[in-house]
């Protein structure tokens, strides 16, 4: 398994701010299936204290509107510096055999409006969701969820194709 982690050069201007996505070798009939992981819930109180005019930048598309309280979102799903070593170690112990690379980096700031946050991604046939608390023996302190999409991802080829 590949552990691709990039820090933060400099340190961020909240405590919140690292994506993670795992590579799952196999998942529902599909390989090296890319799974974002996001917090579905964060602290409100938190949020509010934030400078958001220093935290969130241009939209993205200037011609669209963009909601100031989704790109909002963007930032409160991602992990802290602790948390993300938490899931990392969690995962690493877990599920090795099933990963073939954990990735993580820090958001870029300031955050662009426009960008959709994973929890407000509906899922379907082919976009689902791991809620890894409802996996038996979960460890973490906080809610972990996976949004995945299996189109993006070949299928597995069954035996004698």
């Amino acid at each position: 398994m590949k552990l691709n982690i990039i820090t933060s050069q400099n340190e961020l201007p909240v405590k919140e701010g690292y994506m993670i996505s795992l590579i799952i070798n196999n998942l529902k009939g599909h390989k090296d299936v890319e799974v974002h992981l996001f917090r579905p819930d964060w602290d409100e109180k938190e949020a509010k204290s934030y400078d958001w005019s220093k935290l969130l930048g241009d939209p993205i598309d200037r011609n669209a509107p963009a909601d100031p309280m989704s790109s909002r979102k963007v930032l409160l799903e991602s992990f802290t510096l602790e948390e993300r070593d938490m899931i990392i170690d969690c995962m690493k112990e877990r599920y090795v055999s099933r990963l073939s690379a954990i990735n993580s980096r820090p958001l870029d700031f300031p955050i662009p409006m426009g960008l959709i946050p994973l929890s407000e991604i509906l899922e379907d046939d082919d976009i689902g969701c791991i809620r890894f608390e409802e996996i038996p023996n979960y460890t973490l302190p906080f809610l972990v969820h996976g949004l995945y999409i299996l189109s993006q991802h070949e299928p597995v080829e069954e035996e004698g194709d």
